[in-house]
Order: structure tokens, then sequence, then C-alpha cells
């Protein structure tokens, strides 16, 4: 006969077992049903494309590097026991309101798709004046460019723009020095446009994209001490000085720590953009620091006049929140001398060392 202790023991390691089982379940419950929600509010639309052949490995993971779903596996799994691996190649727009059940459903739908898109690719980095030009080319001139960075410079439009788009001040915008006024807001993105779309329609997809990275980051914009222009004005000289996102960071750090210090920035890319029509090639920017203009951080103290490109995503949280260090100066091995890196030094004497290493003009 067993003992009561041993009955005991065994009751309480097959309420263990039970109590581990139902954890799990209900951990494996809250795990799916997690990951088969929406990643967002709806808030933000994503243009999504399903290449001819592209099957359920590749589309799952290119919608999670959308982050329009959150768990890869819980979505290859929920896609094959409810038999959705059918999808329509094609672009299809979508939006981080809808659940992995809505967004499998969605693609599957041929009806679904966006026809007849022009397709505007604007990289990190492009000036107003190059993504005006390939706006003008993608609808075979229906629009000059010309006529498109008048509209952009237009400060009677700038203040309609200003009824809709909270990050838009007019008083920062309204400067008759600005090459163009909505430049560094035309945010990097691809963009599917419709045909009969007007200027204002396609400025304000891109608006609409600034907004949805504004809104992303608003809390870090408020804490910041600089508006909104001057931030953008920032990034976009960190977007044309720095190739990566570790850079990026530790540029604006620097580019911060001279700010404070009262030291200009001197920074050869703001020469580049002061140049404008003149710019030919990137050593122009460096051996014509004398160029008279607000944007040219040689002459001037201080932000440039305002931005200089429009940047992307990594360049602004860059400015929003840079890396901390000791270091005041920076230079990029842009003729691949050393190990084609940024190296950074505290002092002006380190600097220069390292400039003649790298071969480039003071």
């Amino acid at each position: 006969m067993p003992t009561r202790r041993k009955v005991n023991s065994v009751r309480v390691v097959l309420l263990a077992v039970v109590c581990i089982l139902i954890i799990a379940g209900l951990a494996g419950v809250f795990v799916v049903k997690n990951g088969l929600s929406s990643t967002g509010n709806g808030d933000k639309n994503i243009v999504f494309t399903i290449e001819s052949g592209d099957a359920l490995d590749q589309v799952v993971e290119n919608l999670e590097n959308e982050n329009l779903i959150s768990n890869a596996t819980v979505t290859k799994l929920y896609a094959k026991v409810s038999h959705n691996t059918n999808f329509v190649a094609g672009t299809f727009e979508l939006n981080n309101g809808m659940s992995v059940k809505e967004i499998l459903s969605y693609i599957q739908d041929s009806t679904k798709l966006k026809k007849d898109a022009l397709i505007l690719k604007v990289p990190e980095g492009k000036w107003a004046k190059e993504i005006a030009a390939e706006i003008s080319n993608l609808y075979d001139g229906k629009f000059s460019s010309e006529e498109i960075l008048n509209q952009w410079n237009d400060i009677s439009y700038i203040q309609k723009l200003a009824k809709d788009y909270s990050f838009i001040h007019v008083d920062d915008l309204n400067n008759s020095n600005y090459k163009v006024k909505l430049e560094g807001y035309l945010f990097p993105d691809t963009y599917y446009l419709g045909k009969e779309d007007s200027i204002d329609e396609i400025t304000r997809i891109m608006l609409d994209r600034f907004e949805v990275m504004y809104k992303e980051n608003k809390e870090l914009f408020s804490k910041s001490h600089y508006s909104v222009q001057q931030v953008i004005s920032l990034a976009s000289v960190v977007q044309f000085e720095a190739s990566s996102k570790e850079d990026m960071e530790m540029i604006a750090g620097i580019f911060h720590n001279r700010l404070e210090q009262g030291m200009k920035l001197q920074s050869s890319v703001t020469v580049c953009y002061a140049l404008y029509d003149d710019f030919k090639d990137p050593k122009d920017c460096e051996t014509n620091p004398e160029v008279d203009s607000p944007y040219n951080t040689y002459l001037h103290e201080g932000l440039p006049i305002g931005p200089i490109l429009n940047p992307g995503d990594d360049a602004i949280k860059a400015v929003l929140a840079p890396k901390k260090t000791d270091y005041l100066f920076f230079a990029a091995d842009i003729y691949n001398k050393l190990d084609g890196k940024v190296h950074y030094s505290k002092t002006y004497k380190e600097h220069q060392q390292i400039c003649e290493e790298l071969g480039l003009n003071l």
C-alpha cells in the first residue's frame, strides 16, 4: 500500500504538470493571438508588391520587413492551415491596421490590385529639384519641373498645407533665401501615383509619409530644443555626410557638440547646396568654402538657413537622439586611402593629421 505522503507527492507533481500545461497553453494562445493581430492602428498606408513567383516564405518575409505582421512563424502557420497561400502578383495598398487574416485575404484578391500606378522612387538625400524633375519625367511633361518647384515655393500654397499638417510652420518656411521652401519635407520612399494626380495630390502623398514619421517620433520632437525646421535642416546635413545609421548618430552628436560650444559646423556638404546649380563634383564642396550663401556653414554660425536635401528616417532620428561623445571633428575616407570609414577626433590637431592621411583638403 502506498503511503499517504507518496500519494500526496504524486498529486503535487500531477498538479504542477497540469499547471505548466495550462500556462503553456495560455502562452501559446497569447502568442498566436498577438501574432495574428494588426501591428498598428491603421494610420500608416504601405504599398506592397508581390513579384511573380514569390512563394509564401518570401511574401511573409516582405510583410515582416514592412512591419505589417509581427510574427512570421505564426503568419506562415496560419496561412497554411487556412489555405491562404495563393497570392496574386502585383501591387496592393495595405495599412498597419489590418490583421493577418485581412492581409492574406486582400493579397489573394485581384480586384484589390493598384492598377495603372506610376512609381516614384525618392531615395534618401535627393534634392527637391531632382524630385521635381523625376515627377515631370514620370508624367511625360504634364508638369514641368519649374511648375512643380514654383508650387513648392508658393507661400500661399504652403499656408494651405499648414492647415492640414501640424509640422509645417509658415513662418519658418516664409524665407525668400530658400532654394525650395518644401526642401526637407518630401519624405524618401517609393510612391505609387495615379496618372491623373495633380501636383497638390502628389505633394500631399509625400507629406502624408512625412507625417507618419513625425507622429512616430512626436515625443522626441517635443523634447528637442530645436524647431521641426531646425531638426530637418540638421538631419539633411547628417544625411549628406553619412551613409550608415551608426555614423549618422555619431556625426549628429558631433554637430550637437559643436553647436553647444559655439563652433561653426563647417560642413562641406552645405557648400554643395550653396553652389546649387554650379555644383558639379563633390570636390567642388571642399574647394569652395568661401562661396557666399546663407547655407554655407563655413561662413555662418549655427545651422544652415534651411534643409539642404530631403533626409530619411535614420538621419532624423540621429538628430533627435544623437550619440553622446567628446568628439568635435570627423573626416570620411571618401578616397578609400585607409579603410573607407569615417574617422573621429577630439582636437583639431588630430583632425588635421587624419585629413592628411585621407588626402582631404582642409
